[in-house]
């Protein structure tokens, strides 16, 4: 039985169609041997949205998300007002509420009587009959009395109804990430439900490799599933045995699978073949530097995605693909996550047309950037030097110094 392969697909950017392949029952070797000719990443990209599909959305109290912030929830339907704020006429500061036609040609010269003025906070409703708030500084007390020192015109110092919001007002849209200032409004609103974004149940399972570790692997990946809105089930490390992985890949109780190790074409390289086992092999090899050896495909009926175990490769292709999957579930943008802004490189990058690149890179002092790793350099040490990464298109020889350049931050702020 063959299979659909990186090598059947061209790293120019076409977009041919392909199919997976089914369960293998044969040991045939359906792995990208070689990787004569890589998927470009659009095309992975293109496979990723077809396959994963936001799950269903889950309803939930704001009280209860309070707590859950740090895990980015976010909205799976818009939000809108479900009535006037502020719901009615209220004092907009401290003082005394009177009508305003009582205090026409009110002054420091010309003290006018109020014996109808209620004294307020700031806050509360409006009494009947009044229209503006006097502040303590324009009042004085005349024995049991309060005179106006100044005078008011109608709606001073008050927050009229539906000032700040009207009813209907769309508040917040799908997709977007709940802060705190959100929440308190939709208390005070008394929205008593929202719909949020799944969180899906994510599978990682480390297979291993001469070139990663178990605790290094397993901890990046499971902050970075938890940054995207999933939960991890770490399974491993497990050996380099076709049969084990292809049993875990297949377990039932996950919405998504994510492999690390194991994924080149050497004789231990044994992911893509338990992939195939455990259902289906899709793609295989990636024209993506670092991280070309990941790969795509089902097992135990859910999308799964393999990474490289090399850590910066891991890294690279969780960022581009796997994350890409654990977004889309979890209802978010499937976009990179982090936050860009344009910055001048202080020295030319070299790429290689046909694939894409990924350059770890700093600001320096004078706020240019320049690169920290190539993408052939392994390791994350690299990345946790850098500020964050430029991305070179496959259809590019690289950036000279002086140009322009999106950098990506990996520390989610804008630098």
């Amino acid at each position: 039985m063959t299979a659909a392969r990186a090598g059947d697909h061209t790293a120019n950017g076409d977009r041919p169609s392909f199919a997976a392949t089914p369960s293998a029952a044969t040991p045939a070797d359906v792995r990208g041997r070689g990787f004569a000719s890589r998927a470009a990443l659009p095309v992975l990209e293109d496979w990723i949205d077809a396959a994963v599909a936001p799950l269903p959305p889950r309803a939930v109290a704001p009280a209860g998300l309070a707590a859950a912030l740090a895990e980015g929830v976010v909205l799976a339907a818009p939000l809108t007002a479900p009535d006037d704020w502020p719901p009615a006429d209220r004092a907009a500061r401290d003082g005394v509420a009177v009508a305003s036609s009582d205090t026409l040609g009110a002054g420091s010269y010309n003290p006018v009587p109020l014996p109808d003025a209620v004294r307020v906070a700031a806050g509360e409703p409006m009494p009947p009959g009044t229209d503006a708030v006097l502040p303590v500084e324009a009042l004085q007390a005349d024995g049991p009395f309060v005179e106006a020192l100044d005078s008011a015109a109608p709606g001073d110092g008050v927050e009229r109804r539906g000032d700040g919001l009207r009813a209907g007002t769309v508040l917040l849209t799908a997709g977007h990430r709940l802060r705190p200032q959100d929440l308190g409004l939709l208390a005070a609103l008394g929205v008593d439900t929202l719909l949020v974004g799944a969180r899906p149940r994510v599978r990682v399972v480390l297979a291993g490799g001469p070139r990663s570790g178990p605790e290094t692997l397993g901890a990046m990946l499971t902050a970075l599933v938890g940054r995207d809105g999933g939960v991890v089930e770490l399974v491993g490390p497990l050996p380099a045995d076709r049969a084990a992985l292809a049993a875990a890949y297949a377990a039932p109780g996950a919405d998504l699978l994510i492999s690390a190790g194991r994924t080149g074409v050497g004789e231990d390289d044994v992911a893509p073949l338990a992939l195939a086992d455990a259902g289906a092999l899709a793609l295989h090899g990636v024209a993506l530097r670092p991280g070309d050896s990941a790969a795509l495909g089902t097992a135990g009926g859910v999308p799964a995605v393999l990474l490289p175990g090399e850590p910066m490769a891991c890294l690279t292709a969780y960022e581009l693909l796997a994350g890409r999957a654990v977004r889309r579930l979890a209802g978010r943008a499937p976009a990179l996550p982090h936050p860009a802004l344009p910055a001048v490189m202080v020295r030319k990058l070299v790429s290689e047309i046909g694939c894409t690149e990924l350059y770890r890179v700093r600001r320096t002092a004078d706020g240019l950037v320049e690169p920290v790793a190539s993408p052939h350099r392994p390791g994350l040490a690299g990345a946790v030097l850098a500020d964050g990464f430029v991305l070179i298109p496959a259809d590019s020889e690289g950036v000279p110094a002086g140009a322009t350049v999106t950098l990506r931050c990996f520390d989610g702020t804008s630098l």
